[in-house]
């Protein structure tokens, strides 16, 4: 967790103790052009955009050995700078490396289309990179973050700069190292520091800056969005969510139940994907919902590398404040705080932005602890009576990113699947994410698709060549 200190530096401090880890200089606006002119020299003079793919293949792993060498300390890093738990912090590791392997191999095999002709050419599609690309990753979960998006930009031939959250500024600059020694050429990967309202909306709108890809809240995608309209650049947005989860009477109520509680309560909370809208069929409403809080109720809520820790502190204090000014609020409608509610008191929980997990019912679906997102550990329950029933209610939010459904019959699987709106669907599992398959949302949830072959496409565009093969001199007019 960062907070400002004075207007030239963020305090990283560790939310699991309140102790200061480190000081980051902010981003001048003039370091910022700086670190733009540096970036496009090194894209037109590095030789990165033109080498062979397989020779920026060998860098790209040569990236991923780096971060496995630094795997433990990288982790350690992590779990001081946003409070997750130490496990976590090294799956999290794990997944910048294997991203990393997987857009190696995309960088050696992508291929162009050789596309019809109706006359005497053959023509073709190649991927040429933007040039400069600016990469802004949330607080969250930072390494695996920066790998999703620097990792497929750089294997496209872009020269990349990464500006992480204030609140977890300290994962970046190892990145940038790693890279830098693993041999990437120097300036093509440069790390930006500073507030979103300030350096990120510099970068956002500098001239020199040709693609933005964000990683945030909708309330921030929304402001890019319009900033690259006007410009006219290409933008990629991976937003919030109010993801539903959904227990049918004929699931596997035991699976169902252990992964509901993971996936609301699995990173306190803090991932765009939380199954935080849980709808239970009515004849099994009460049954579940019972289960779910006494496992709610005994998950352990320690310090990040406590044995058996399940729940670790929030990223910040003030984060803590917002999920508990959220879970006030939703008192205030009428909900009932089944458990959890409240920030946990006495011995290390005194010093930490903990805050108990939370099951929520008694709330209609247009409340606006149905509607909004929490991002933290808070779980709202609702009943539904038949398929139709669900949907609409699934379906009511301004939200799209992911959602989960538990029966075992294919038909109906399929049939909810389809019909809710989401871009992620996991049918009798939960929280699945794999580099090689496709991530992003519908509605407010965001544009475009991050992970899979289309995330190494989100950082190019199709350029058509034709090959003319005429026996005549063209005419004018056919």
């Amino acid at each position: 967790m960062a907070t400002p200190s004075n207007p030239q530096e963020i305090i990283s401090t560790n939310p699991a103790t309140g102790a200061e880890i480190a000081r980051v200089a902010i981003t001048t606006l003039p370091e910022l052009d700086g670190a733009v002119e540096r970036a496009w020299h090194a894209f037109h003079h590095s030789g990165w955009k033109s080498m062979l793919p397989h020779k920026r293949a060998l860098v790209l792993h040569a990236i991923a050995d780096g971060l496995l060498a630094e795997k433990e300390s990288l982790a350690r890093l992590q779990m001081q700078d946003n409070g997750k738990p130490l496990g976590e912090c090294r799956g999290m590791v794990d997944s910048a490396i294997g991203t990393f392997r997987y857009y190696a191999s995309v960088c050696e095999t992508l291929e162009g289309d050789v596309t019809p002709s109706r006359g005497d050419y053959v023509s073709f599609t190649v991927l040429e990179p933007f040039g400069v690309v600016a990469a802004i990753t949330p607080w969250n979960s930072p390494i695996m973050n920066d790998a999703t998006k620097v990792a497929p930009a750089l294997a496209a031939g872009n020269a990349v700069l990464l500006k992480p959250s204030e609140d977890s500024p300290l994962l970046a600059p190892e990145l940038a190292r790693i890279a830098l020694t693993a041999g990437l050429p120097k300036d093509l990967l440069q790390v930006v520091q500073g507030r979103g309202a300030d350096v990120g909306a510099a970068l956002v709108a500098h001239p020199g800056v040709r693609m933005i890809s964000f990683t945030g809240g909708t309330t921030s995608g929304r402001a890019i969005a319009r900033v690259a309209g006007d410009r006219l650049v290409p933008v990629a947005l991976e937003l919030g969510g109010k993801s539903p989860h959904v227990v049918f009477a004929d699931a596997d109520l035991e699976h169902a139940v252990a992964a509901v509680v993971a996936g609301i309560f699995g990173s306190a909370g803090q991932s765009c994907v939380a199954g935080s809208r849980l709808f239970i069929e009515a004849s099994i409403y009460d049954q579940v919902l019972t289960a779910v809080v006494a496992r709610a109720r005994d998950l352990r809520v320690a310090l990040p590398d406590a044995d058996g820790v399940e729940i670790g502190p929030l990223s910040s204090f003030h984060h803590r404040e917002r999920v508990a000014a959220f879970v006030d609020r939703a008192r205030a409608e009428g909900g009932r705080v089944l458990c959890g509610g409240e920030v946990p008191t006495g011995g290390d929980y005194d010093h930490g932005a903990f805050y108990l997990p939370t099951v929520i019912d008694g709330l209609g679906p247009q409340a606006v602890a149905c509607q909004e997102e929490a991002f933290g550990p808070v779980l709202v329950v609702l009943p539904f009576k038949d398929e139709a029933d669900l949907i609409a209610q699934a379906n009511g939010t301004a939200f799209g990113l992911a959602c989960g459904i538990w029966t075992e019959s294919f038909k109906r699987a399929w049939r909810i699947g389809r019909a809710l709106e989401a871009g992620s669907v996991w049918i009798n599992t939960y929280k699945q994410s794999v580099v090689s398959t496709p991530f992003g949302g519908f509605k407010s949830s965001g544009i475009g698709r991050e992970k899979g072959i289309d995330g190494m496409k989100l950082y190019g565009q199709v350029k058509s060549m034709y090959f003319g093969l005429h026996e005549q001199p063209m005419a004018v007019a056919k």
